[in-house]
């Protein structure tokens, strides 16, 4: 009871006039803070001269809150009594209570972005040097004042929108009477506290109203200094009004710590606690536009200003909801994602003391580097490098993330390559030539060139590669000769088709950040055949497409060129790929649907057709013997005659190749397998 009667007193020491000495220890203990924090502690506090009582769900969370108000009040009277005397003289700020007389006239401060209110310090900065020097020698007086007054916004703009520096230069550049029509006429007499370069701390004591303009540079106004309007302390109205502001005021408290700052800064400088002030602190410590804030500053009417403040208040507590609701869902968030992470981490480490299972991408940079390991001396030292970025990126990733995903399958495909690794070639001419007769009779054209590219292998003792276009109608084993040559020269084979092929992509790759991007063709042929100089076999060149996604003809230009495939740069794997040890042999039907170009890249061998007698040679040596063994049937059993052979020839089969050829005897070995067939029955 007596420091509720302590704090009473010093809200309004006139009603406590018999107890002097207690008026005096409750304005050492900040009269303000002490109404806010009993009213936070417990259920009944001294507001205004009156108690007010407030009601709480939980009686054990009042005394708690009524125990810790106790403790604060006792620590604050040790304080108190230990250094009072010795605080007020080490204190840098000393507010002084100025008389009118001295204040008639005061150089103008224009505020940009909130007004200053009584009680409050506000540090601005001044780039107008001419006024700068005018503060520092009304500072050097034993009083220094001047008025702050808030800018007027421009017309036609949105005091809600934050705009740049652009206006608060407009503004330094105002001078006199143009700078006199932007303020608002009702300002605040401030102090000047302390100026550091160009920075000014200021510190509002009273209202004032701008009469007329007395200098212009810097701006020097003549002014009136305002007072509320009178009004009845024991009004019903304005006693609730500010009950339920300073109820207000102790929700959001309990939400803010740096409105208890505001709290005791105020106290310190403002005096004795009443319902003006009140509305001032409510108005000053909200985050309300500056219109709103200076229409409270202008308002002269007690109960008029607290209902303003009122509305701000209400309004920031508000925020103040919204603002702890937002940090509990988010810290909810981010505390679910913490315990699950630390539950998988926690899940490893027992699998991997188990040996049930390692860390994952610790498994795959293992496999990676073992990969790579063995590749290391022949493999270049660009790809390297980018094998060594990508593992360490690799480690830094989350596994969860599609980036992981990315890299992890861009360093298979760079591990993977044969990079340096080469078949041993076969240069015996003669083994190439038994071996290109058995499977194929004519096509001397072909064998020979193939034997002398394996001649100057032998000279040399390496191969280069070469692209050879094999060039004839359908059916006369252009597709097999090209098996042949690589089982001649000991390569390992690879066949695709560019028939109908309408997308750069597939020769090229796609790029990485695409979904589902691939290399091209010829990376994939260098994984398959886990050799670096293959022959590939390009089928069907002369019916390449040409679509919405490129032109592969193009493409083809720079894998053709035995100058510019020794750095074949796919799009996919980023690195230059060496492809000047591949064979090329293409095949095409009509070389003059091919672009010259190309054509031009590419050594030609053509293919015009068998004649009758190679014909018989074929279908007798190879075509006869591989469909007798396909139809199950014993040499023995049946025999087509050299008549019937020719025969089938002469009259049914008279194109260039021999694949109609071969299904006629296919038709035959056929009617006999079934007439045998019958004959079981």
């Amino acid at each position: 009871m007596l420091r509720a009667a302590a704090a009473a007193a010093a809200i309004f020491p006139a009603r406590f006039a018999a107890a002097p000495a207690v008026a005096a220890a409750a304005e050492l203990r900040s009269p303000l803070l002490r109404v806010l924090g009993t009213l936070r502690g417990g259920r009944s506090s001294v507001l205004l001269g009156r108690r007010a009582r407030f009601c709480s769900n939980s009686s054990d969370t009042e005394a708690a809150a009524a125990a810790e108000a106790e403790a604060e009040a006792k620590a604050e009277d040790a304080t108190v009594a230990e250094g009072g005397a010795e605080g007020n003289a080490s204190s840098a700020i000393v507010p002084t209570n100025p008389q009118i007389e001295d204040c008639l006239s005061v150089v103008a401060l224009p505020l940009p972005h909130r007004p200053l209110f009584p009680g409050f310090y506000m540090p601005i900065y001044v780039k107008d040097q001419k006024l700068l020097q005018a503060l520092i020698e009304n500072r050097k007086r034993s009083a220094s004042y001047a008025g702050a007054f808030l800018v007027k916004d421009e017309e036609g703009t949105d005091p809600n929108i934050v705009t740049g520096s652009d206006s608060e230069k407009s503004i330094d550049d105002l001078k006199g009477k143009d700078l006199l029509k932007r303020l608002h006429e009702v300002g605040t007499l401030a102090q000047i506290t302390s100026i550091q370069g160009d920075q000014v701390v200021l510190l509002g004591h009273r209202r004032l109203r701008i009469t007329e303009m007395v200098e212009e540079d810097p701006l020097t106004v003549k002014v009136d200094h305002l007072k509320e309007k009178p009004y009845n302390k024991d009004d019903d109205v304005i006693k609730a009004t500010s009950f339920e502001v300073i109820s207000t005021l102790r929700e959001v408290l309990r939400t803010s710590s740096l409105w208890k700052d505001h709290v005791q800064t105020y106290t310190q400088h403002i005096g004795d606690f009443n319902y003006p002030r009140l509305a001032d602190f409510g108005a000053a410590i909200s985050g309300a536009n500056k219109l709103l804030c200076q229409e409270v500053l202008e308002e002269l009417d007690v109960y008029k200003r607290l209902k303003l403040t009122l509305e701000l208040v209400k309004k920031e507590m508000e925020i103040s909801k919204l603002q702890q609701s937002i940090a509990k869902a988010i810290e909810e968030k981010i505390s679910g994602d913490q315990r699950r992470y630390l539950l998988n981490e926690q899940l490893k480490a027992i699998k991997k003391e188990l040996g049930l299972e390692t860390d994952d991408k610790t498994a795959l940079s293992a496999k990676f580097r073992e990969r790579i390991e063995s590749k290391k001396d022949k493999c270049p030292p660009h790809v390297l490098q980018v094998i060594e970025e990508e593992l360490t990126k690799l480690q830094l990733l989350e596994a969860s993330s599609s980036e992981f995903n990315v890299t992890r399958n861009y360093l298979d495909w760079l591990t993977v390559l044969p990079w340096g690794n080469y078949s041993d070639e076969n240069f015996d001419v003669h083994h190439a030539q038994k071996i290109l007769d058995e499977d194929h009779y004519g096509l001397s054209d072909v064998k020979e060139r193939i034997l002398e590219f394996i001649a100057v292998g032998k000279l040399r003792g390496t191969s280069q590669g070469k692209i050879i276009c094999l060039s004839g109608p359908p059916g006369v084993g252009k597709t097999s000769i090209g098996r042949s040559i690589a089982c001649a020269l000991n390569r390992q084979f690879y066949r695709f088709s560019v028939g109908g092929l309408a997308d750069v992509a597939e020769i090229k790759g796609h790029r990485r950040t695409y979904v589902g991007a691939m290399p091209g063709k010829m990376v994939q042929c260098l994984k398959s055949v886990g050799t670096a100089n293959p022959l590939v076999l390009i089928d069907e060149i002369d019916k390449l497409g040409r679509g919405h996604s490129g032109d592969p003809a193009s493409a083809l230009l720079e894998l053709l060129d035995p100058e510019q495939n020794v750095n074949f740069l796919d799009h996919y794997l980023d690195v230059p790929i060496d492809l000047s040890k591949v064979l090329f042999v293409c095949t095409a039907n009509v070389i003059e649907m091919i672009p010259n170009p190309l054509l031009d890249r590419m050594e030609i061998i053509a293919i015009a057709g068998y004649i009758t007698d190679e014909k018989m040679h074929i279908a007798r040596d190879y075509l006869e013997k591989n469909t007798r063994e396909a139809c199950g049937i014993k040499p023995e059993q049946v025999e087509v005659t050299d008549a019937a052979l020719l025969a089938l020839i002469e009259n049914y089969c008279r194109e260039a190749g021999v694949r109609n050829l071969q299904k006629q005897i296919e038709k035959i070995y056929r009617k006999v397998h079934n007439i045998k067939f019958h004959i079981l029955i």
